[in-house]
């Protein structure tokens, strides 16, 4: 299987939220996993309030069933509680990959 496309997500937690979106991200890793068209998700954490989440595609219909399931749907409904600013979503193209 080809990965060749990959979503970068960057997240600000508001002040007091930091561990409940860590949490969040946690629990979100099932879900992730159930996703067919998922090769690779990470859910990481850069500072005590930016943390972030990459996945990898081996389609753009992969990558966009991600966008529109169950993880983005729970994080527009979490995301006014728990996010400073709305997520910043890139759309990285993979170059090479081990």
């Amino acid at each position: 299987m080809s990965v060749d496309r990959g979503l970068l997500v960057i997240l600000e937690a508001q002040p007091g939220k930091e561990d409940e979106l860590a949490a969040f991200l946690t629990q979100a890793q099932p879900l992730a996993a159930a996703e067919p068209g998922t090769v690779t998700w990470y859910a990481f954490k850069l500072s005590d309030t930016t943390f972030g989440i990459f996945d990898t595609f081996s389609d753009e219909a992969g990558r966009q069933a991600h966008l529109n399931g169950p993880i983005a749907a729970a994080l527009a409904q979490a995301g006014p509680g728990l996010l400073a600013k709305d997520p910043d979503i890139q759309r990285p193209d993979i170059l090479a990959a081990k």
